[in-house]
């Protein structure tokens, strides 16, 4: 142990001179280290960011329930895209046949989705792009809103269809300001709500499939006062879940028998609608991270190449720079491992060096794109851990040549040389 420790301590002091003795050279070599940890930490950590970002977003409209779509999420190309457009839209009576009709559902939600217009409380008023989303009573069970001050529809409330209101936590600022909301009246749409919750502040993502932050929350028979919620201009969403033990595939199958009923398909036609899950979409997109987090390991390779050899360069030459040190040592009793060690942690030490160049890069640009931008960026210990792994591999990879070079020599000849 104590004489590992001393290769180790001979070999960053031989580490450190060559740094200090030949500061350009040694920088130079190490910047392709530096440029491919970048690459590769970079791309890797954008692409873990990007696909937290996705997935978080689609945790929001539920990973494990099944929508019921005119549109195919995973198909839809430019070829077929006629071929959905032409799909009828997903409506009540889909919605009421699956809850008459369906022995293995356990929660349904039926929404729709309007312009809220203008919102006002006394002389304030809030227009422009915000939403009205009126919702069946079960749908909180699948979209698990998050409500911070007070609380969600009760059944009667739903049923009966009483104006009451949940609001978005910056539309509620935005009306209120530091006035508590509860209990106060808003009007919308010429009708006068309740506001009875507000949901918790998500704040900007580029991923937020709905900004649930300006989004006024209304009971489903609420919103069937003032808007046709038939009419094909209307968007609207049909989500369903299955009770616990049951298989998804059975599942799909009794909603597709009961969807073709409904809507009347000869056996021989095709379905004119979709049953789609996050999982499906997932599996999509992981091939596409994993086509990203490809296209960077593969640049990031090429710069690690360069490296590899530049840092296998310096090796080479402290070799033959330290020809006569290396045979007074072996002529004094080192072993040719010894030897072959010190260099080879000599040659990890470099790389290291420039692999931490290469992740205080990459922690440069986090910083910069999460406080710049919307997209939320992290460099996790994981990917760190990662650079640091490669950069210890391109080291020994770079510095097995010299070192076993270094510990053939003759002593004797080394120390006349």
């Amino acid at each position: 142990m104590i004489l590992f420790l001393r290769v180790i301590h001979e070999s960053l002091r031989q580490a450190s001179y060559s740094l200090v003795a030949n500061k350009l050279r040694t920088f130079l070599s190490l910047i392709g280290i530096t440029i491919g940890i970048f690459a590769i930490v970079a791309v890797r950590s954008a692409v873990d960011s990007l696909q937290s970002n996705v997935m978080e977003g689609l945790a929001e409209i539920g990973t494990d329930v099944i929508y019921v779509e005119k549109w195919d999420w995973t198909r839809m190309n430019e070829n077929n895209y006629w071929k959905y457009m032409k799909r009828p839209e997903v409506d009540m009576d889909d919605w009421d046949a699956i809850v008459d009709k369906s022995e293995m559902l356990d929660l349904s939600g039926f929404v729709v989705v309007s312009g809220a217009g203008a919102l006002s409380y006394r002389s304030r008023s809030v227009s422009g792009a915000l939403v009205v989303l009126g919702a069946s009573h079960q749908y909180q069970d699948i979209q698990k809103l998050d409500i911070e001050k007070g609380r969600y529809f009760t059944p009667r409330e739903s049923e009966d269809g009483i104006d009451k209101v949940i609001l978005g936590y910056a539309l509620a600022k935005q009306l209120f300001n530091a006035i508590d909301p509860i209990g106060k009246e808003i009007k919308m749409r010429g009708r006068k709500f309740t506001v009875i919750g507000v949901l918790k502040e998500e704040g900007e993502s580029m991923f937020n499939f709905v900004n649930f932050d300006e989004v006024a929350w209304i009971p489903l028979n609420s919103a069937r006062k003032f808007l046709n919620v038939r009419d094909q201009s209307v968007d609207r969403s049909l989500a369903v879940k299955p009770k616990p033990g049951v298989d998804i595939e059975e599942f799909k199958s009794e909603l597709t028998g009961i969807l073709r009923a409904e809507r009347k398909l000869p056996p021989l036609e095709e379905n004119n609608f979709s049953l789609m899950e996050m999982s499906a979409l997932q599996n999509s997109l992981d091939g596409f991270f994993s086509t990203l987090n490809l296209a960077g390991f593969i640049i990031g390779v090429f710069a690690l190449i360069v490296g590899m050899f530049s840092v296998a360069n310096i090796m080479f030459v402290s070799v033959k720079e330290r020809t006569s040190q290396i045979g007074i040592k072996m002529a004094l009793g080192a072993r040719k491992n010894i030897i072959l060690w010190e260099f080879l942690i000599e040659g990890i030490i470099l790389c290291v060096i420039g692999g931490i160049m290469g992740l205080v890069f990459v922690y440069g640009v986090v910083l910069a794109v999460t406080s710049l931008t919307a997209f939320h960026m992290s460099l996790t210990f994981s990917n760190i851990l990662y650079g640091i792994i490669w950069s210890i591999a391109i080291g020994m990879v770079a510095a097995i040549i010299p070192a076993v070079q270094a510990s053939k020599l003759d002593p004797v000849v080394a120390i006349y040389k």
